[in-house]
């Protein structure tokens, strides 16, 4: 199993910007460890003949065509709003003066 010591958390903690306790880091280096660890195995059995992937399979987008329909008129869409000007939906404020 490959060291990580609690220096390199401490480390890679403070390029993190990440506030850690030592129980955190003496935690931590363990754990990193085991990680490391595993994938010095991975890259052990991995060959030259073997691409790196993030995913089994491929992944795509599915996108549709983008096809122009109906659209409703402001009055049309206004006619069943609470509260409207006339151009806008008119709603109450959720936020306070923090805004």
């Amino acid at each position: 199993m490959s060291e990580m010591t609690p220096d390199a958390v401490r480390h890679l903690a403070g390029l993190a910007r990440i506030a850690l306790s030592d129980e955190e880091i003496t935690k931590l280096a363990g754990e990193l460890g085991a990680i490391v660890s595993a994938v010095e195995t991975v890259q052990s059995v991995a060959g030259e003949d073997v691409p790196p992937t993030s995913h089994p399979i491929p992944l795509g987008n599915v996108f549709r065509n983008d096809i122009v329909g109906d659209t409703l008129t402001t009055d049309e869409a206004l006619a069943g709003a609470p509260d409207h000007d006339g151009t806008r939906f008119r709603v109450t404020a959720i936020l306070g003066d923090e805004q």
